[in-house]
């Protein structure tokens, strides 16, 4: 595991047009499997679960779900079992993700959208831990105030690192906005680009698991560029990733980071940014989801590979 994930400068015509310096935290290369802000929303909530004894962790996730994917490797290699509660049919269970899942030892529990809209009701949440007593509740996505600690060190290896202005990061859950805020400190402008549709829903998760949310004031969740929804895109948008993609010699998936690209070039032509901006972007990893994509022919076989993870 690479505690510190590297920073490269990335070139671009549009960022040398705009006279604009854009540098890639690459979070998506701390491992192979664990990779993005999933290992740092996992890392403690791990840590945790060893010292207080618990058998295993549970959580929640879609059946093509990057925190799912990795919760089971993760809980594999630190001896601890795992159980997912995912949303959709049995047949999910052959998936791309989920066969992987199943191998790093994890146990399925398939509910339908109605259950699955329970997962942060306290009665049902109580129920659960009541069922599987031994087992650490982890949220949807792994944003907890556990995980707000090890995506905090993002902040404190770019202090390392660079000095910056903005620092983006696409929103799914929240927690990696939350630990960015709380470790930053008012130090640099946040900007969260939200993946899906969402009315307030996303700052309020946010300032959920903020301890004192009324101290920060350097973050934004920007909400309109989530291209119809989650995992929701268009040809076009796939094409402006897969160009982006080839010109930088970077790789960024559709459902969080290459939202955050699409973002970010849709921002540079509206003039948002100053001259001489140091921008951060933060991939946050996912690339596991492009095997999904390419298993259910939502993106060109052409321009696209298959992670190898197994």
């Amino acid at each position: 595991m690479h505690e510190t994930s590297k920073l490269e400068r990335i070139s671009h015509p549009i960022f040398e047009k705009h006279q604009l310096i854009v540098s890639i935290k690459r979070d998506d290369n701390i491992h192979p499997v664990i990779s993005g802000n999933k290992w740092r929303k996992l890392k403690y909530n791990l840590r945790f679960a060893k010292e207080n004894n618990y058998t295993g962790i549970i959580s929640f996730g879609g059946s093509f779900s990057n925190h799912i994917h990795a919760l089971a490797f993760a809980s594999q290699q630190q001896g601890l079992k795992s159980i997912g509660i995912i949303r959709g049919e049995p047949n999910y269970a052959s998936n791309y993700t989920l066969t992987m899942a199943q191998q790093w030892g994890m146990s399925l529990n398939f509910v339908d959208r109605k259950t699955y809209r329970l997962r942060d009701d306290s009665d049902y949440l109580r129920n659960l831990q009541q069922k599987y007593p031994d087992y650490l509740l982890v949220p949807e996505g792994g944003s907890n105030k556990l995980a707000l600690g090890g995506v905090g060190e993002i902040i404190t290896e770019l202090n390392q690192q660079c000095e910056f202005d903005t620092l983006l990061t696409p929103v799914g859950s929240g927690g990696t906005l939350a630990g960015l805020i709380q470790a930053d400190n008012n130090q640099h402008q946040l900007l969260g680009i939200a993946v899906l549709k969402q009315d307030g829903y996303l700052a309020e998760q946010v300032n959920n698991l903020l301890s004192n949310s009324s101290h920060f004031n350097n973050w934004q969740i920007l909400s309109e560029f989530h291209r119809g929804g989650y995992a929701k895109f268009s040809k076009e948008d796939e094409q402006r990733i897969v160009n982006f993609n080839r010109q930088t010699g970077f790789v960024f998936e559709l459902v969080y980071s290459g939202k955050m690209i699409l973002a970010l070039l849709d921002l540079i032509e509206q003039g948002y940014f100053p001259k001489g901006q140091r921008i951060v972007l933060l991939h946050t990893g996912g690339l596991q989801g492009v095997g999904g994509m390419l298993e259910r022919k939502l993106l060109n076989s052409e321009d696209w590979s298959v992670p190898d993870f197994k």
